[in-house]
C-alpha cells in the first residue's frame, strides 16, 4: 500500500524546530509503520522538539513507546526532547512504572492545560 492509497495522515504541525504529531487509535490500530514514518519524517525535517499528541489514544503499546524512545535519542542529540501531550492515566502510569517519565516529558492536553 502506498501513502497515496492510505487513509489521510494525522495532522502534523511544524513550527521552527518543533514538530507536533497528532495520533489516534485508528492510526495505531493499523500497526506502527505509519507512526514510525511520521517520526522519521519529523526528524529528517530537523525537529529538535517532537510533540506527540496522544489526546485521541486510549491504549499505547510498548512498541509505540520504543519508537518514541528511538526518536528521543535523535532529539536529545540536537538539544531537544520528545514530549507526550495529553497522555491518559494508563499511559502515564506505564511511564512511571518503567521510569520512562524521566526520559520522555509529559504535558497535559491543551484543552486541559487551559482549564
Amino acid at each position: 500500500m502506498t501513502m497515496a492509497t492510505a487513509r489521510p495522515r494525522p495532522d502534523v504541525e511544524t513550527d521552527a524546530d518543533v514538530v507536533t504529531i497528532h495520533l489516534d487509535d485508528d492510526l495505531l490500530a493499523d500497526g506502527l509503520a505509519d507512526v514510525r514514518w511520521l517520526l522519521h519524517d519529523a526528524l529528517l525535517a530537523g525537529a529538535r522538539r517532537l510533540v506527540v499528541d496522544l489526546s485521541g489514544v486510549q491504549f499505547l503499546s510498548s512498541s509505540a513507546v520504543a519508537s518514541f524512545l528511538w526518536a528521543h535519542r535523535t532529539c536529545r542529540a540536537r538539544g531537544g526532547a520528545v514530549v507526550l501531550r495529553g497522555a491518559n492515566r494508563k499511559t502515564e502510569e506505564l511511564l512511571h512504572r518503567t521510569g520512562l517519565w524521566r526520559v520522555i516529558q509529559l504535558e497535559p492536553a491543551r484543552d486541559r492545560a487551559v482549564a
